[in-house]
């Protein structure tokens, strides 16, 4: 599936939930990697990821506050989570222009998962494409801490459903 035809569905109200059933988690990072794959250059992926941020669904006014912040980024990163079907769904923003790029591909990955499923899936797009490397210390940091709260939220779905079974 591609990227494109993906955000178009997304943006046409058909939700995230429903698209993203119809991708496992290595088949999401398959396609992340798919489409910086076909870039020449580190500008060109820098835009990509600015384009991915512009499109990010707008980000619930009422959780933009501290209890929402990510620790760990310099620049302000707000994550909301919620479990709904058995599966997490994923809100997020920046500040930064990058860094909303990034938040949107870790939503593109994690966001319909269940909270198992999150926990079991590591980022390795990230290595396979090297933006560890291509990213500012500072951004890489950020990153990291991003993926960190995903799964932190994520264990705490994995914690509530334990306990309501």
């Amino acid at each position: 599936m591609n990227k494109i035809y993906w955000g178009s569905l997304i943006d046409k109200g058909v939700g995230a939930s429903l698209v993203t059933q119809l991708m496992n988690s290595k088949s999401r990072q398959d396609e992340i990697v798919a489409q910086f794959s076909i870039l020449d250059t580190w500008e060109q992926r820098y835009k990509l990821v600015i384009e991915l941020g512009k499109k990010l669904a707008a980000y619930p006014e009422e959780f933009r506050n501290p209890d929402h912040l990510v620790r760990g980024c310099q620049s302000q990163v707000w994550l909301h989570a919620e479990l709904k079907d058995g599966k997490v769904l994923l809100w997020g923003d920046s500040d930064a222009v990058i860094v909303k790029g990034l938040v949107s591909l870790l939503i593109d990955l994690y966001s319909g998962l269940s909270p198992q499923e999150v926990l079991s899936t590591s980022p390795e797009f990230i290595n396979r494409l090297d933006f560890s490397s291509h990213l500012s210390p500072s951004r890489a940091n950020g990153l990291f801490a991003m993926v960190k709260q995903i799964k932190f939220y994520a264990l705490a779905f994995q914690a509530r459903q334990s306990t309501e079974a």
